[in-house]
Order: C-alpha cells, then structure tokens, then sequence
C-alpha cells in the first residue's frame, strides 16, 4: 500500500534532516510544513491519506473535510489535541508513540532534583559575581546542600517513567513512596495522596492530564507539603496550579520546584514563575525533558513502525 502523507507541524518534531528523509521514504507523496495554522489545516489535508501532527489541533470539523484521511500519526503520546471519537466514526485510524522518552525524561527529572538539591544553578550565578573571592576562604557554602540518601520522594503517576524515576531514586538511597489520586480506591502499596504529600521530601509528577488530575495541586493541596520540600513537574503543566506554586514560594511554603511544562507554552514573559524574586528558588526548562536526541530517534522510529502496524492492521499503538 502506498500513501500519501502531509506533515503539518514539521518544526515541533525536532528532527534533523537525514530523519526527516527516513520518514519521508516511506510515503508516496511527503508534504511539509513548519506549522500549520488552524485556518489552513483543512486546505492542507484535503488530499492527504496520512496526516502527521505534535500538536495542532485536529478537529471534528477538520477532519470531516478530509475524505482521504485513513490514518493520523501523533509524533508523541499526548493526544488531547486529536478528536480521537470522530476520528472513529469517520474510519479514520490514530496511532501515536509510547515510550519513547522514558529514560530522557527520568535522567531530566533527576536533573532538576540534583539542581535544586545541590543548589547548582545559584552557585553557578554566584561564580559570576566577586562573592567568593571576598570571602577568602577555599569553600563558599553559600547553598543549602541536601543529600537524597534517606530522603522520600512521593511519585503521582507510576506508569513507565515514574517507575524509571523509582529505579534511579532507590539507587540514591531514597525512599519511594507512590500515591493513589484522589477519589480512587485505595490499592495495595499506595498511599492516598493527600496523607503522603505532608511527608514528602521531593514530590515528582508523572501522571496524564484528565479532568481528574487539572489542578490537581492546588493552593490547598500545595500547602500540605512541607516547607521544606521541592515538587517536580514533568508531565503536563496544568497539573499545577502554576499561580498558586508562585504565592507558595514567595511566602516560604515550599523549598522549591523544578518545572519542564507550563499551562502555556511558550511561557509567557509576564508569568508569576518569571517573577526574578523566586529565581533562587526555581528551575524552569522549555518543555525539553523527553527530547534526547536518542528519545527524538525512537519517536521517528515509532512514526515509521506505525505506517506498517496500519497497513497490516496491527493494533500495536492504536488508541481508537
């Protein structure tokens, strides 16, 4: 079966060339393009039998006026932006990919737990200063360094990358301890999240956003964590209640937090976490933890497997 295949948001796979022509060699016809506006998506996936998106938008309406569409491929696993039940009921098949990131994102979550931890960024801005060449002495302990040994980290969301997270934890000597959400039955080896948050060290998000997990901490959920304590977002960014997270720092009731993902992204410059005040206490990354350049490949990999799993009818990825 050949296919004829249009990639509408081609900068947001963050795929060099010689990839981009691996994944064009398996179509019939390639179209690309940079980004796709809402506007012109219909026009350019009127002819197209496969569509390739991370990101833009597939509607109802935009797919209803795609009569050659028989497969969407997701360059990722979220598929919140896919009308997933019209695909359905158009005949219109949807993959995406699953996995992939694991190990970049757990290796990204730990880099945010050992930069603040080990206050890496601060001592590097005081590097740039002349703070230590005034004190005169061989050591400036001008941060809080905290060992992980013996520390509990809280996991919400224990699918594969929160159970990576778990592995490199127990291998710094932590103690995990997963949570149940709020609302579940309470399952063996799980500790309602609401108990567990107020003895947590570090708290680490790796769950989906849902209606159940939107906010899921909130100003009241933020102020049962220790004053003490770091949380850890790099799921989605309306999990946090991101101004809520800014007033708990401001006011001293939390140690501090590491975040790849925002409610908006790009963040927006005007942003309560931008605020210089809470730099000291803040790593902020630009949505950057499940992009090894090793995660990026197996993506590709994935997008290419999941044109055959299609052809042959393979349910392996299918998620409609």
């Amino acid at each position: 079966m050949t296919l004829s295949a249009v990639l509408i948001d081609e900068e947001q796979l963050f795929c060099n060339d010689a990839t981009m022509a691996r994944l064009a060699s398996v179509f019939s016809r390639f179209d690309r393009y940079p980004q796709t506006a809402d506007e012109q998506c219909a026009e350019r996936l009127k002819d197209a039998e496969v569509v390739i998106t991370n990101g833009t938008p597939l509607t109802r309406d935009t797919l209803q006026q795609a009569p050659h569409l028989k497969l969407i491929l997701i360059g990722g696993t979220g598929s919140e932006y896919v009308d997933c039940q019209a695909a359905s009921e158009l005949g219109i098949a949807v993959y995406n990919c699953q996995g992939y990131g694991i190990d970049s994102l757990a290796q990204h979550t730990f880099a945010l737990i050992l930069g603040l931890t080990n206050g890496l960024v601060n001592f590097q801005t005081t590097l740039h200063t002349d703070r230590w060449q005034r004190a005169g002495t061989f050591c400036l302990l001008s941060e809080t360094i905290t060992e992980l040994s013996g520390k509990r980290l809280l996991i919400v969301g224990y699918g594969a990358t929160g159970q990576r997270v778990a592995q490199l934890a127990t291998a710094f000597g932590m103690e995990v301890v997963l949570a149940e959400l709020p609302g579940r039955t309470l399952r063996a080896g799980r500790v309602a999240l609401d108990d567990a948050l107020p003895t947590a060290d570090i708290v680490s998000v790796h769950c989906p956003l849902t209606a159940e997990t939107t906010e899921l901490f909130s100003a009241s959920r933020l102020a049962l964590m220790k004053p003490s304590a770091y949380l850890i977002n790099t799921a989605r960014g309306a999990i946090v209640d991101e101004n809520a997270l800014a007033t708990a720092l401001q006011q001293g009731k939390l140690a501090g937090a590491g975040l790849d993902v925002f409610s908006q992204e790009p963040l927006p410059q005007a942003h309560p976490l931008l605020c210089p005040t809470l730099a000291h206490k803040l790593i902020l990354t630009p949505h950057v933890a499940w992009a090894s350049e090793e995660a990026r490949q197996k993506m590709v990999d994935q997008l290419i497997e999941n044109v055959d799993h299609f052809i042959h009818q393979r349910p392996l990825r299918r998620i409609n």
